[in-house]
This record gives C-alpha cells, sequence and structure tokens, in this order.
C-alpha cells in the first residue's frame, strides 16, 4: 500500500485546516499520527475500514475528525480549533489488524505533511 498525505499548511491558532491521504492498494484500518519538532510520534485518531468506529487522542478529541471516502481511496483528517501545540509532521498509517493507538501496529506509514499553527 501506498499513502500520499497533503493538505498541510501555516495557519493562525484558532483555524482550521484538512488534510487528506490518497492510498492505493487495500487499506483496511487507518490512522493519523504527528510528530513535533523534538518529540516522539504520538497517536491522533484511527477509524475503521467503514468508517463506523473511530477512536481520538484525548488533545485531539471535540477539535479533530478523523473520516474516510472508500469510493476515493482517501483517508481526511478535518482540523478545527487549532493550537501551536498541534503544530507537528502529521503522518497517515494503515493496515493495521485493529483499532490502535500503536504505531508499531501499522505497517505502512506516508509521508508526512506539515502542519505549522502560528500567528
Amino acid at each position: 500500500v501506498q499513502l500520499q498525505a497533503s493538505g498541510g499548511g501555516l495557519v493562525q491558532p484558532g483555524g482550521s485546516l484538512r488534510l487528506s491521504c490518497e492510498a492505493s492498494g487495500r487499506t483496511g484500518i487507518m490512522g493519523w499520527f504527528r510528530q513535533a519538532p523534538g518529540k516522539e510520534r504520538e497517536f491522533v485518531a484511527t477509524i475503521n475500514g467503514y468508517g463506523a468506529i473511530k477512536i481520538y487522542a484525548d488533545s485531539v478529541k471535540g477539535r479533530f475528525t478523523i473520516s474516510r471516502d472508500n469510493a476515493k481511496n482517501t483517508l481526511y483528517l478535518q482540523m478545527s480549533s487549532l493550537r501551536p501545540e498541534d503544530t507537528a509532521l502529521y503522518y497517515c498509517a494503515s493496515s493495521a489488524p485493529r483499532l490502535s493507538r500503536n504505531g508499531n501496529e501499522y505497517p505502512d506509514w506516508g509521508r508526512g505533511t506539515l502542519v505549522t499553527v502560528s500567528s
């Protein structure tokens, strides 16, 4: 599976962005992760194959929404009320055997897209 994330950019605090992740091949359970400068990678959200079950990190719950369009083989992350601490390289991942917050359970990864939240 090949994954290509896009949609990152510079946004002011309180603003919104939508990330996309186009996939080739069968993806199954997918997720978003992020890595801020000098920090370890952290879980953001995950979604099951039908898009009916979603799990979020506490830090983004209520502000971010994960979704998928299987007809387009694309995963999305709608981000609202962005904060400076959301600044990070955002990665999409796929093919986990179960819904998981552990990035090691996702065998397929795309290149990250950079989100910078700053005034």
